[in-house]
C-alpha cells in the first residue's frame, strides 16, 4: 500500500527533499551559478536511487538539463515528466519567519524556498515512481527532463527540445507545477495563460538636475513613466494598447457557467490578501479575471533618489517592469511588438523611451477528454477522495506550449499547489499532507495509465 511505503519512508524522503531545498539554484541570480550544477547533479542522484535505468547532467544554452528514463517495454506507452529545479530570489529576506534555504517542519507544513515551486512538487513525481519501480507496478516508460530556468523564461528549453527531440519522444508530459482550487476542493489545471515581460528605461536630461533650479520646465521622467503606464489601462479594467484584443477568444457560455459554479467566497479572498475591494475588466467574475481573460501589471518601478531623507532631484533616467498575462491565441511575440510600439507613441515630448522585450510565452489548453487527463482525474479521486474541478489558471508556464509546438506532445497539468503556498513570497511553504496525498495522487495515475 503507498499509504504505508510513505509512512515507513518519510524520513528519509524528507532528508532527500530538503538536500535539494538548502541548495539556492536561484536562477535569476549570477552568483548562484555554481548552484545550479550542484542541484542538477543532485537530482540526477535523486532520481538514480529511485530505479530509473540511467540519469545525466546535460548541457544546455543555459543552466544545465537532467535527463533520466525508465524502459519498461519499447512496445509501451511513455510518460515525460517535466520540472524545474530553479527557485525565485527570497527577497525581502526580513519577512521570512526562517531561513529560507533552511527548511523546517512547522504546524504540520515545510517552510522554505522552493518548498512548493517547483522542487516539492517535483519530488512528489520522483517518490510515487520509485514506489512503483520498487514495486514492480510500472507498465509503461518513465523519462524525466528537469531545467534551471523556468523562473526566468525557459530561454534554451525550446532549443534543448529541438536538438533531442528522439531522446525525449513520449506520448504524454506530466507536469506538477500549478496549484488545486483548495485541499479540500481538489481540482486539475486545465488551461493556462501566456505571458509577455518587457523592462521600459524612459530618459530625460543627461543628468540629475537640482528640483528648485529645472523643476517645472523640465520633463521628469518618472511622472511621465508613471502617466505612460496609466495610460495603459482604462477604468474598466481593460488593456487599452490598440488590437491587443484582436486574437482575444470569448470564453464559451458553457465554461463561464462551469465556473460560476465553482464554489468561491470572495470575502474570505479578500480577506486572505488584505485588500478592501478586488478590481478588474468589467463584465467578468473575479474567477474569470484571474484565469480566462488577459490583464496588464507593472511589476516594478524605480528611478531618482530612494535613500533615506529627502534629495530635491529630478532624475535622468526612469524605469519599469511590466507583464502581461495572456490567453490563448495570443501570441507573445505579437503582443510584445504591440506594447512597445504603443509605449513609444504615448511617450511624451521631452524624453526617450527604451523598450526592452525580456521573456513571454503561450496559454495553454488541455482537452479533459484525453486518456491521460482522465488517469489523472482517477488518481486525484483516488487520493482526495472526490472528483476534482477541471479549472483553468491564471499562471504561465511557458514551456508548455513549446513542448507541444516543438515535441507535439500534449500536458496533464496534475499540480498540488494552495494559494496559501506563498509561492515567490517570503514563507514558502507546503503541507506534508499534500506531499503525501500528492504522491498518492501520482501513483494512482501511472496504474489508471495503465488500464
Amino acid at each position: 500500500m503507498i499509504k504505508q511505503y510513505i509512512q515507513e519512508n518519510e524520513s528519509r524522503m524528507l532528508e532527500e527533499l530538503f538536500s535539494l531545498i538548502r541548495i539556492p539554484s536561484i536562477s535569476s541570480e549570477s552568483e548562484h551559478h555554481a548552484d545550479m550544477l550542484r542541484c542538477a547533479e543532485r537530482w540526477k542522484e535523486l532520481l538514480i536511487s529511485a530505479g530509473v535505468d540511467s540519469a545525466e547532467v546535460m548541457p544546455s544554452d543555459g543552466n544545465p538539463m537532467v535527463f533520466a528514463e525508465k524502459i519498461v517495454n519499447a512496445q509501451a506507452p511513455t510518460v515525460l515528466i517535466y520540472g524545474h529545479y530553479d527557485v525565485m530570489p527570497v527577497e525581502p529576506l526580513e519577512l521570512w519567519k526562517s531561513e529560507p534555504f533552511e527548511p523546517v517542519i512547522r504546524d504540520g507544513h515545510i517552510w522554505a524556498r522552493g518548498a512548493d515551486d517547483d522542487k516539492g512538487q517535483s519530488f512528489i513525481q520522483a517518490k510515487a515512481f520509485e514506489y512503483l519501480v520498487k514495486n514492480g507496478l510500472l507498465k509503461h516508460n518513465v523519462k524525466f527532463i528537469l531545467e534551471g530556468e523556468e523562473e526566468i523564461g525557459s530561454p534554451s528549453l525550446e532549443t534543448f527540445c529541438e536538438k533531442h527531440k528522439e531522446l525525449l519522444k513520449a506520448d504524454i508530459i506530466l507536469v506538477s507545477d500549478t496549484s488545486m482550487l483548495s485541499a479540500e476542493l481538489p481540482s486539475l489545471t486545465t488551461g493556462l495563460r501566456g505571458l509577455s515581460y518587457w523592462q521600459v528605461e524612459v530618459t530625460g536630461p543627461n543628468r540629475d538636475l537640482h528640483s528648485g533650479h529645472f523643476g517645472g520646465a523640465v520633463m521628469n521622467p518618472i511622472n511621465a513613466l508613471c502617466k505612460m503606464i496609466a495610460q495603459l489601462t482604462d477604468a474598466d479594467g481593460r488593456i487599452t494598447v490598440p488590437h491587443f484584443y484582436d486574437d482575444v477568444e470569448e470564453v464559451p457560455a458553457e465554461e463561464r457557467e462551469m465556473i460560476a459554479h465553482i464554489p468561491f467566497n470572495e470575502e474570505k479572498y479578500k480577506a486572505a490578501i488584505g485588500i478592501k475591494e478586488v478590481f478588474g475588466e468589467k463584465g467578468y467574475s473575479t474567477l474569470e479575471r484571474n484565469s480566462c481573460r488577459p490583464s496588464f501589471d507593472c511589476c516594478g518601478i524605480w528611478g531618482g533618489y530612494t535613500g533615506e531623507g529627502a534629495k530635491t532631484v529630478i532624475p535622468s533616467k526612469a524605469f519599469a517592469k511590466i507583464s502581461t498575462r495572456l490567453v490563448p491565441h495570443q501570441n507573445s511575440e505579437k503582443i510584445a511588438k504591440l506594447v512597445a510600439e504603443h509605449l513609444q507613441s504615448i511617450a511624451p515630448v521631452g524624453v526617450t523611451v527604451k523598450v526592452d522585450y525580456l521573456h513571454g510565452g503561450e496559454g495553454y489548453v488541455c482537452p479533459i477528454s484525453l486518456p491521460a487527463y482522465k488517469a489523472a482525474e482517477k488518481g486525484f479521486e483516488a487520493a482526495f477522495g472526490q472528483r476534482p474541478l477541471p479549472v483553468r489558471r491564471g499562471g504561465s508556464i511557458p514551456i508548455i506550449a513549446t513542448f507541444e509546438k516543438v515535441l507535439g506532445i500534449k500536458t496533464i497539468l496534475m499540480g498540488f499547489g494552495l494559494e496559501s503556498n506563498a509561492i515567490h513570497s517570503p514563507n514558502e511553504n507546503i503541507p506534508l499532507d499534500m506531499i503525501r496525498r500528492g504522491i498518492e495522487a501520482v501513483v494512482n495515475f501511472h496504474l489508471f495509465y495503465d488500464e
